[in-house]
């Protein structure tokens, strides 16, 4: 965004609605959908300005639409950041970050606690290319140091973590990668930008799941990459290339999710807040994981770096697999899939799904335990959810 950029003067909720909007002849109100694979020309001198990147426009929807850039454009400017790029989905947005960073040699420090699939995308897709990683402590500033290496090009943090909600000082942390000489890349799927701006804390670029709470209704996939103009036309250049693009439909849909997304993740961190307590008062819970309780570890953080709880907790059972699978079989009204970011409430078992690929001592490093059980706190009246968990509990 320019300096005489009217989007800066505005507040997170208006920019949401209104960053990144533009009408077409018609002037309609609502946002267009453009749903073309090409665009055409007026001349041969135009078409290949266009494809030079002499001039702006629209020439194949590969790696330009209006419609996604549309969405570029307002998920930017509410991560404070100058530019982003979409992807087809959020691990796409991961790998295209990895491979646009980082060549054989290089090495990775990154916390524990990960999504399976980026674990699996480090220790499998990457480290097959020779890329190395190392994973630590993500609260454990030493530990970061310690890890760093000659070859260190990138720190990788997911804050809160998935399933246990750990968080890290995210400025902390993006000091500790700048002086090894190293970027900090975040991964900010759980608070989105409606509860934290990573960029605005030191963070070097940003990745989405947008299938996840920037769409906010489970209707389709999608990914991003945020950072300053010269990152994020690297990846640019590598989304172009090869191809993990967002479509232009997924790309609408996302934009109308944008709209309510401070609503949703103020109702959603309000209704978490609630079931974590009632959860900590059921004699079958052993332990309740949520950022926004005074007893999680990193409490003080979190009202520090986020603007609330956040929409997903965790906890643990008494009786191991066995009771916690029986409180995913008993509900009837919470939904039993992995996915999370719904305005539907949603239940796994992550050792057994999300987490299901990696090795049994990853899982064990992670704290991901057989009697944990992950819930993506949805939009339904709290005393629905207490009951329909109380079946199983």
């Amino acid at each position: 965004m320019s300096s005489d950029d009217p989007c800066l003067s505005l507040h997170p909720e208006t920019l949401a609605i209104r960053a990144g909007r533009e009408t077409s002849e018609y002037r309609e109100h609502s946002q267009s959908l453009q749903l073309t694979s090409s665009f055409t020309f007026d001349s041969a001198a135009q078409a290949a300005a266009m494809f030079l990147g002499e001039i702006d426009g629209f020439t194949y929807s590969r790696f330009t639409n209006p419609t996604v850039s549309a969405f570029q454009q307002r998920l930017a400017a509410m991560e404070g950041a100058e530019r982003a790029v979409a992807t087809s989905t959020g691990m796409a947005a991961i790998q295209a970050t990895m491979l646009t960073l980082l060549k054989s040699g290089d090495h990775i420090v990154s916390s524990r606690s990960l999504f399976g699939s980026t674990i699996n995308l480090f220790n499998g897709v990457l480290a097959k290319f020779g890329v190395e990683t190392s994973y630590v402590d993500a609260a454990n500033l030493d530990a970061w140091r310690a890890a760093i290496k000659p070859n260190t090009k990138v720190f990788f943090l997911e804050t809160p973590s998935n399933p246990l909600t750990d968080l890290a000082d995210i400025a902390a942390v993006a000091a500790i990668a700048h002086e090894a000489g190293a970027l900090l890349v975040v991964d900010n799927c759980f608070c989105s930008p409606a509860l934290q701006q990573p960029i605005k804390l030191g963070a070097d670029l940003v990745v989405h799941s947008a299938t996840k709470y920037l769409d906010g209704h489970g209707r389709v996939m999608g990914g991003a990459v945020v950072g300053s103009d010269k990152l994020v036309e690297q990846v640019y250049l590598h989304v172009r290339t090869a191809g993990p693009s967002l479509a232009p439909f997924n790309a609408w849909v996302l934009l109308s999710g944008l709209e309510t997304l401070h609503l949703r993740m103020e109702k959603h961190s309000a209704n978490a807040l609630a079931l974590a307590q009632w959860l900590q008062q059921q004699p079958a819970v052993e332990k309740v994981f949520y950022p926004g309780l005074p007893d999680h570890p990193h409490y003080a953080l979190a009202q520090r770096q986020q603007k609330s709880g956040g929409a997903v907790l965790s906890f643990q059972v008494k009786g191991g697999r066995e009771a916690a699978w029986k409180v995913v079989d008993a509900i009837q009204l919470i939904s039993r899939t992995a996915n999370l970011g719904d305005v539907k409430t949603t239940l796994t078992h992550p050792a057994s799904t999300t987490h299901a690929r990696i090795t049994p001592e990853a899982r064990a490093n992670a704290g991901i335990t057989e009697g944990l059980l992950r819930v993506a706190v949805g939009l339904e009246h709290i005393e629905d959810l207490k009951a329909d968990l109380l079946r199983g509990l």
